[in-house]
């Protein structure tokens, strides 16, 4: 029998190692900076064509390489940072594997420009397909000009499963913002399609942190700093008022090196507990600086998951110092004495006769407004009515909707409208502000309030969408909103969708969009505010591929625009939701696959009593 094992080409060892190391064109970015930074640069340009498909160029003015080192640097296993197992443990620079490069220059085409600053000539490398083309002397400016293109040229089942240009440049700008936010002593360009996104001169950290994530970001910001045997924290936090619903501005770095770290993350929530609005997660950018031999870079490719040898200590550092800076700073909720309207104290005069105190009132106000409000508010989806088929299967054997909707007689549609007007004529409780419970002939009907809103408002902007109406509310003064990068390019993609749903929007350019109308929202919420969190929302839903655009857009839409738990409902609006909810295709779950009603049945309640 014949051997089978053989050894791989270097070429194929490379684009199997590439498929850790290169996952996108974010996965070139981040390699080719991170290689900038180690060599000294103090300016960085990166340049981008198509969200990296077709063009990435590094730039920078650092120590630059030698026509050998030019050569050697894409050898795979090849590296300067190295010699010994032993230089694992003392790793300060943020490449030291020499995989990267070699990985890259399998998978597209590669042109290396560099010069050390004590050479008049330096050094141009061609590789294509890991396949060196040429190295010839050429004029260049000191440093190295990295040229990627054509990524996945030659592997096209990878390239077939990258996302769009604007979703893949938004992965770019994320690592992008995690190197910048750790190097504020160096300046960083990141232009796409030959338009600048950013432009970072050296600065604070805390001005580096504006400079990407907007002026809005200024006030939110308070200072944490602690100093212990084991680690050094720098940094900020956000105020808990300031907290968002979703993820995105939780920013981990130990010895200026981004990582994820999930336990570390809890060790900040930890310390905000009970402060913290109802699902918001706050801001922080939190820098850690830790004895190089006391932890390890080099248990994931990416370098982005990072061990620590005294993880349980490091976690109770963090809580403290966060909590210490939520106590120091009066980020705890409390009456605000500060404020400018403050109270009038009356002094004290013999020579003048007391008074009685002055009560305004307002002889317009109409008790009757409030539920007026609601009613108009859950109306304005555009379900009306009562789902009597929805309603009837409420009444089956089971006691719960089923979500089948069979032809019924006249017959069984009479004593469903019988069976519909004695629930709504029926009395809702509202617990918690959260549930909405009423009873039912097989027992008591559970229904979560904000999921049954987002199953409403979802179903009726996909039927927008598909009917393609254009239906916005006119904003008395147009507002301005000014957004980072990433969400202008999000904005920008659906922004033709969102006035389909409602919404009118005009591109100013700079990062901002003017809104003139949108469509009818909650009380307390300005159509700013709303296309924030919305924002947050659609970009934290992912991109799974059973979930079509405009579902995701519809879906993520609804939970932002959807009632808060917490609010307080009268009457008429729990029964005007609970009524919107059975007139939905799919009453029992949210648009997110949670469960929206429960029934708990008589045969339940009456062992819980025995």
């Amino acid at each position: 029998m014949s051997d089978v094992i053989q050894l791989l080409s270097e070429s194929v060892s490379n684009q199997i190692a590439a498929g850790e190391v290169v996952q996108r064109p974010a996965s070139v970015v981040k390699e080719l900076v991170e290689n900038s930074i180690d060599a000294n640069s103090t300016e960085i340009k990166v340049l981008i064509r198509d969200g990296g498909k077709t063009l990435i160029q590094v730039i920078d003015n650092g120590c630059g390489m030698s026509k050998t080192d030019a050569r050697m640097c894409f050898e795979r296993h090849a590296t300067s940072k190295i010699n010994t197992a032993h230089d694992l443990m003392a790793v300060r620079t943020l490449g030291f594997r020499g995989e990267a490069l070699a990985s890259i220059a399998s998978i597209s085409h590669v042109v290396l420009r560099t010069r050390k600053p004590e050479e008049e000539i330096g050094s141009e490398l061609t590789i294509n397909g890991s396949v060196v083309e040429s190295n010839e002397p050429v004029a260049c400016p000191q440093g190295s000009i990295f040229t990627v293109k054509n990524l996945f040229y030659n592997v096209p089942a990878r390239r077939k499963f990258l996302k769009t240009n604007n979703v893949e440049f938004r992965h770019i700008l994320y690592e992008f913002q995690r190197i910048a936010l750790a190097r504020p002593d160096r300046a960083f360009l990141l232009n796409h399609n030959d338009a600048e996104i950013y432009n970072l001169p050296v600065s604070s950290c805390k001005q580096r942190i504006v400079h990407i994530f907007g002026k809005g970001i200024n006030q939110n910001l308070t200072p944490v700093e602690t100093d212990t045997n084991l680690v050094r924290i720098r940094g900020f936090i956000g105020k808990p008022e300031r907290a968002r619903k979703t993820a995105g501005e939780q920013f981990f770095f130990i010895n200026n090196r981004y990582m994820r770290h999930q336990y570390f993350h809890k060790a900040v929530l930890t310390a905000y507990e009970k402060i913290l609005p109802p699902e918001t997660i706050p801001s922080y950018f939190i820098f850690l600086e830790a004895e190089p031999d006391t932890i390890d870079v080099n248990i994931h490719p990416t370098k982005t998951e990072v061990k620590f040898e005294n993880e349980t200590a490091v976690f109770q550092i963090i809580n403290a110092a966060v909590r210490e800076v939520l106590g120091k700073f009066n980020m705890i909720p409390s009456i605000d004495f500060d404020r400018e309207e403050a109270f009038e104290i009356p002094v004290y005069q013999k020579d003048r006769s007391a008074e009685t105190p002055p009560i305004s009132h307002n002889p317009d106000y109409n008790p009757f407004e409030e539920e007026q409000k609601y009613g108009k508010f859950f109306a304005h989806t555009g379900i009306s009515g009562m789902n009597l088929k929805n309603w009837e299967k409420l009444y089956d054997r089971d006691g719960f909707y089923t979500g089948k909707s069979d032809d019924q007689t006249d017959e069984s549609g009479q004593h469903a409208l019988d069976l519909a007007t004695g629930v709504h004529d029926a009395i809702f409780i509202q617990l918690k502000n959260k549930y909405i419970l009423t009873s039912v002939k097989s027992g008591l009907m559970i229904i979560d309030q904000k999921r049954a809103h987002e199953r409403i408002l979802f179903e009726s902007y996909v039927k927008s969408l598909a009917l393609n109406t254009r239906v916005a509310q006119r904003t008395l003064f147009p507002e301005t909103i000014e957004l980072d990068p990433a969400n202008y390019m999000v904005m920008q993609e659906i922004a033709e969708d969102l006035q389909t749903i409602g919404f009118d929007l005009r591109d100013f350019g700079s990062n901002t969009f003017v809104i003139n109308g949108c469509p009818v929202i909650k009380n307390n919420l300005s159509a700013r505010e709303l296309i924030e969190r919305f924002l947050e929302i659609f970009k934290s839903t992912g991109s799974d591929i059973k979930i079509n655009a405009h579902e995701k857009l519809a879906s993520s839409l609804a939970m932002a625009n959807a009632i808060d738990y917490g609010e307080k409902l009268t009457q008429l609006a729990m029964r005007e939701l609970v009524d919107g909810l059975f007139a939905c295709e799919n009453p029992n779950y949210s648009p997110s696959g949670k469960s929206v009603v429960s029934i708990v049945t008589v045969d339940e309640l009456e062992k819980k009593l025995k």
